[in-house]
């Protein structure tokens, strides 16, 4: 019999045990196998559904089976929510859910003096605390005393309420993150609806599944309901954002989107060749869903292959694109090489990882972008684009797509693990509000044809596709004659192709964005950053100004070429303080291009992202120096 809850009993309690919060940052943490990342998906959902804006993080294990109850096999989930504009996953959290030891112990420290900790005290048996690390249980030796110790016996109480429906131990486990998601539902006083209705949809062949998990997600709550310790409620106001139709996004899933809609504008039917890799593999998954749109999927059995297929596909007249993180970004240099010197859209995505090698498959890090302008042979000028936050991949696609086409280009877009496992609210655009998309296709018969005759304004050759009538070319990796595209190895011709390839890339600025700044035009310090740096960086510079600093910022998502307005906003400002997730790669490409600036950096290269409060000390110790 389902339990009977009432969702606005705990808004009727006094006001003294209600939490009045802005925003709230959320943490579930477990066993790999604790369903964390469920967990805290179907929690953003619910929490996009209440009308809060939000930003996560997902933060989980490289290894594929780590010993269960270790630190190397935690899994996590983090979701920042709010009634205000999300603009990061947040620093520290206000409540953390550790399902073990080991995910207690390894997350800790993320949690905020004061936070609310809820515990399966189930699981912190001393051979499992022992393996943790911990060599007495910290549930009773008072070194949680400075916060809110939830002792919830989840695995206990999962297994009594599914033991009288003939449901066995062992199978009844799989549902115990269901139970701390009731209890975190009490906590922000939201309903089950949207819960109970991605039951019915993924179990909708096995009843016994569905009816299972909403039964543990009901008792969480009603213990919540009881427990003295969760007395507080979280009350969390809706957020004032424009109408419209919007959804839980994923950057993986927003660009996989952005290259639908860019096929759609285009007229171009779309072509990924790929290769599965972390953390890229979701935009091929989510594209292969997209048959019935005319989306063709092919995957590889290599890097090579992936992107080779996808040069074929762009030379017969498709939208081309290859994903990819940056080992593979390494093998397929050569082909983006063949891209280049054929003069054939490619989109090449980059969900950057920590490298080098293999290096760490599921952290983020901003370490490809030398890769990106340079790691090919001979002169091999790309675009290269970057997005700054899991919705706006959606419209970082697109445009890379664009600029491809209407460019006859290979265009770089550089994600990160953290973007495009992160998720944001996203509000879906009518693809007609998109900016239109022209591909330069040669028309029939064309008497002044030539394979790499140009338009005089933008250098672009147009686009022949195979068995266009009175068409026929020839094109390839060796060097082309101007103009009529036989092969030529004359080293003026070859002076002239090289200049005229760079030039043609040179020329994006003229239909790009000029740079913005965030704040004065000029001042004492300029903040630099670039790709998905941009949300942590924006909320501590709005920081630093509120207290009346004179600190600006410029968040650079068109790097190859840069905006034709760079060296103006640089010059502005007398000092200019470049914060990326590498050693200094931007800087450094920031000098080359426009030096003569004092040029300052700060640099992390930790697999994790940047925290508001770090950035916020850095700001203030280099303006307490100025």
């Amino acid at each position: 019999m389902p339990l009977k809850i009432n969702f606005l009993k705990i808004m009727l309690k006094t006001n003294s045990n209600v939490i009045q919060r802005e925003a709230v940052v959320v943490k579930f943490v477990g066993d790999s196998g604790d369903g964390m990342q469920l967990t805290g998906t179907l929690f953003s959902d619910t929490a996009a559904l209440a009308g809060l804006d939000l930003a996560t993080f997902p933060d989980y294990p490289a290894e594929i089976r780590a010993p269960h109850n270790t630190i190397a096999g935690v899994s996590g989930f983090q979701v920042h929510v709010g009634a205000k504009k999300i603009e990061t996953t947040g620093d520290l959290c206000d409540v953390l859910v550790a399902m073990n030891p080991a995910s207690l112990k390894s997350n800790l420290k993320w949690a905020k003096p004061g936070a609310t900790i809820i515990v399966d005290q189930d699981s912190f048996e001393e051979a499992s605390y022992k393996k943790a690390g911990y060599t007495v249980n910290p549930l009773e030796d008072g070194s949680l005393s400075s916060y809110n110790l939830v002792k919830a016996p989840i695995t206990s109480f999962t297994r009594g309420v599914l033991k009288e429906k003939g449901i066995d131990n062992k199978t009844a486990d799989k549902s115990k993150n269901m139970f701390a998601l009731g209890i975190m539902y009490h906590l922000f006083g939201w309903s089950f609806k949207g819960t109970y209705e991605f039951f019915d949809k993924k179990f909708k062949n096995k009843p016994t599944v569905i009816e299972s998990n909403k039964t543990v997600l009901e008792a969480g709550y009603s213990y919540a309901d009881t427990v003295e310790a969760l007395a507080s409620v979280y009350q969390v106001g809706k957020a004032a954002i424009p109408p419209g139709r919007y959804r839980n996004i994923t950057g993986n899933v927003a660009t996989a989107w952005g290259f639908l809609a860019a096929a759609e504008r285009s007229g171009r039917p779309i072509f990924l060749g790929s290769y599965p890799i972390t953390p890229a593999t979701e935009i091929l998954i989510e594209l292969a869903k997209y048959k019935s749109l005319g989306a063709k999927v092919f995957q590889a059995e290599d890097e090579i292959a992936g992107i080779c297929s996808a040069i074929g596909a762009s030379y017969t007249g498709s939208l081309a694109l290859t994903t990819t993180s940056g080992p593979g970004l390494s093998l397929k240099s050569e082909a983006i090489g063949l891209a280049v010197m054929t003069e054939l859209p490619l989109v090449i995505v980059d969900v950057q990882r920590g490298g080098p090698s293999t290096g760490l498959p599921t952290k983020s890090e901003q370490s490809d972008l030398y890769q990106a302008l340079f790691g090919r042979n001979g002169e091999c000028p790309a675009v290269v684009v970057a997005a700054s936050t899991s919705a706006n991949c959606f419209y970082f696609a697109y445009m890379a797509a664009k600029i491809a086409m209407e460019h006859m280009t290979p265009v770089i877009l550089l994600t990160d693990g953290y973007l495009g496992n992160g998720s944001q609210l996203f509000r879906i655009p009518k693809a007609a509000d998109l900016p239109a998309i022209h591909p330069p296709l040669a028309k029939p018969n064309d008497p002044d044809y030539q394979p790499y005759r140009r338009d005089p304004e933008t250098l672009v050759r147009k686009w022949a596709l195979p068995g266009t009538e009175g068409l026929r070319h020839r094109i390839g990796g060796l060097e082309k004659e101007d103009g009529i595209g036989n092969i030529s190895t004359d080293p003026l011709n070859h002076q002239k192709m090289v200049d005229l390839r760079d030039a043609k890339v040179q020329k994006v600025a003229d239909y790009i964005p000029l740079q913005e700044v965030a704040g004065e035009k000029e001042g004492d310090l300029l903040v630099v950053s670039w790709g998905g740096t941009l949300g942590a960086v924006q909320e501590a510079v709005e920081i630093m100004q509120a207290k009346g600093e004179k600190v600006s910022h410029a968040h650079f998502s068109y790097i190859m070429p840069l905006p034709k307005n760079t060296a103006e906003v640089l010059s502005g400002f007398k000092k200019i303080l470049v914060c990326e997730l590498n050693s200094g790669q931007f800087v450094n490409y920031l000098k080359m291009k426009h030096h003569g600036y004092n040029y300052m950096q700060y640099n992390k290269v930790q697999g994790l992202p940047f925290t508001v409060n770090e950035l916020t000390q850095v700001l203030t110790q280099i303006q307490e120096e100025k």
